[in-house]
């Protein structure tokens, strides 16, 4: 491949800019660890949309949706795509109450709703479990698609991408903080999204390909375009849809797509200026990351499967790269090697600009939770204003240390999603219920954590998988590996519940009084209030929650039919077209509606 002047001259312009920004809001992000973090919680919800959508808009992310689709056609995605459901959940019910309660950070919610040893025990273990482990296992999956396309487009050895990469993205995080992420994540979405779009039309069209007609009269293609799995495959219809929909969206935590919100999602939610932001702003985010970001990276997976069939050809054609990453998410890669200058800039500086935007904003979520959950909970109860902001300097160094060692030691992005599925299995549904039901208790929670965890090891290390799951011999279905984890963990954790204390009815009344949720999963503790003359219940507040789920509802058809009409919009299906787009307008009339009932309530 043959990067001339004018795409270096792209990359490393853009490299000055979002230097320049993470210098610019360095004084200001320096100030208190609220603004480092939060950036004292003045955002806009339109600036923390686009932040959402572009660190969503990671580099291992295209070659996990290229992998799906050469694998399983474009139905594969459903995998991820169920949770939109969950997405929009956050958006009508969660999001005005994360912003109420006020935290720094989601698992300060732990002290907020459960109280005693047990409550702090999880937020402690919580901020190294999720801060460190399990944030370093998701920045290793992006770094190990850094790695893959250095390699393939530049020649370059792991290492060499994993410090040049990694040593620019953690400068840039650690002086401009929480601000310095936001703002240039906004420069990161459109360079990221000109480059995807670009990618894709150009490469739709090269010789080779012939044009999108050909990609879907392709004989490689041909079966896998459907957006829906074929229905007369049974295993297909229930691992790529049913189990999905039905179950994995609820179920299931991951970063991004937490039940009830969390991560970095609750981040940004903390961060805006009221709860219409909050709302706002995960509305925008969900709509552009399940509606029409895919389609790019979908559109060149397909062409790909017309260039480089089968894994064989993509190693024939990269014989330098080394077995041990090979495998179909390398076609993405492979397939830009045949961009143009000036394009190839673009799009190289969008692949940078993926990478940047999540690692920042892992680094700065990551350390977030290490700085207020872990450091000043655990160590230096004292810690002044300047050391939080250095430990959280230290912290995000050390983080971009780690997960480069463990990226090196990594192959497919796809098996690192589907073991951080299994790690959350199961523990989905207390994350929605412990808003809405007050025998939810610490316990619960740690539990659920605690099983998904070990089955999911059990199953990864021991000869266990075999023994349920074989297609022959197995107790279960060879693809009920995860409603396994699920069912049982679900079963622990609901056991645990019943068989341990209640929290105080302090610790309860306290968080109704600050949250107000209301609802008849906690009339008990409303009734006993008023039993007593403690005064809990603000008259004012309205429960919005059944009109929450009726605008959820209209969401979801919203954007799945965006998503469903831009992809026939593409394969040139016009009536189907046709009919989806007009679902689109009417769903979106009724959701504009249902959400102005929602925006009333809200102060």
């Amino acid at each position: 491949m043959d990067i001339q002047t004018l795409d270096y001259i792209i990359i490393f312009g853009f490299f000055a800019i979002v230097l320049s920004i993470g210098i610019y809001v360095s004084k200001k992000s320096g100030k208190n660890s609220s603004e480092y973090f939060l950036s004292g919680r003045t955002m806009p919800w339109w600036l923390l949309g686009f932040s959402m959508v572009a660190t969503t808009f990671s580099t291992d992310t295209p070659n996990l949706v290229t992998d799906l689709v050469r694998t399983n056609g474009v139905s594969g995605n459903w995998g991820w795509m169920c949770f939109l459901v969950t997405g929009m959940l956050t958006v009508f019910v969660y999001a005005k109450l994360w912003r109420k309660s006020n935290v720094k950070t989601d698992l300060e919610f732990y002290e907020l709703r459960y109280g005693g040893k047990a409550a702090s025990f999880l937020r402690k273990f919580r901020a190294v479990y999720l801060g460190v482990i399990y944030n370093v296992i998701t920045m290793s999956a992006v770094t190990l698609a850094a790695i893959k396309i250095g390699g393939v487009m530049l020649g370059l050895e792991p290492w060499v991408t994993v410090v040049a990469a990694g040593l620019i993205t953690v400068v840039f995080s650690a002086l401009g903080g929480f601000k310095g992420v936001v703002y240039s994540d906004f420069l990161l979405f459109f360079v990221a999204m000109a480059g995807a779009i670009g990618a894709a039309y150009y490469l739709i069209n090269i010789p080779e390909v012939g044009g999108i007609q050909a990609v879907i009269e392709n004989d490689n293609v041909k079966d896998k375009l459907g957006i829906l799995p074929n229905m007369s495959d049974t295993k297909a219809v229930i691992t790529l849809l049913v189990i999905p929909l039905a179950v994995q969206w609820w179920s299931s935590w991951y970063p991004g797509g937490e039940p009830g919100g969390g991560g970095y999602i609750a981040q940004r939610m903390l961060a805006a200026k009221n709860e219409n932001h909050a709302i706002g702003a995960t509305f925008f985010f969900n709509i552009m990351h399940y509606a029409l970001r895919p389609w790019p990276w979908i559109l060149v997976a397909l062409a790909s499967l017309v260039v480089y069939p089968d894994i064989a050809s993509i190693h024939e054609a990269f014989p330098n790269v080394a077995e041990d990453k090979l495998g179909h998410d390398l076609a993405y890669s492979a397939m830009l090697t045949k961009l143009p200058s000036g394009l190839l800039g673009l799009v190289l500086a969008s692949l940078v600009a993926a990478y940047m935007s999540t690692i920042s904003t892992q680094l700065n979520w990551g350390s977030s939770y290490i700085v207020f959950d872990f450091y000043k909970q655990q160590i230096n109860p004292n810690a002044t204003e300047k050391q939080m902001v250095a430990v959280g300097r230290i912290s995000t160094a050390v983080l971009m240390v780690l997960s480069a060692f463990l990226a090196l030691a990594m192959q497919n992005a796809m098996g690192i999603f589907n073991l951080l599925l299994s790690f959350g299995a199961g523990t989905g549904l207390i994350f929605i219920l412990r808003w809405f039901w007050w025998r939810i208790n610490a316990w619960s929670e740690i539990t659920a954590m605690f099983s998904s965890g070990i089955l999911a090891i059990l199953l990864e290390t021991t000869s266990l998988r075999s023994f349920l799951f074989d297609t022959d011999t197995g107790i279960f279905p060879d693809w009920g590996e995860l409603p396994f984890i699920m069912v049982v963990t679900t079963i622990i954790w609901l056991t645990a519940t019943f068989i341990t204390q209640p929290e105080t009815k302090d610790v309860l009344r306290s968080f109704y009084k600050k949250i107000q949720p209301g609802g008849p999963g906690w009339s008990k503790i409303v009734d006993e209030a008023e039993a007593d003359n403690a005064d809990i219940v603000d008259s004012k507040e309205k429960w919005s929650v059944p009109s929450g789920i009726m605008a959820m509802l209209l969401g979801v058809v919203l954007i799945y039919s965006i998503m469903f009409a831009t992809g026939y919009w593409i394969y040139g299906e016009t009536k189907l077209a046709l009919i989806l787009t007009a679902v689109v307008v009417v769903s979106g009339i009724l959701l504009i509606r249902a959400w102005n009932k929602i925006k009333d309530s809200v102060l």
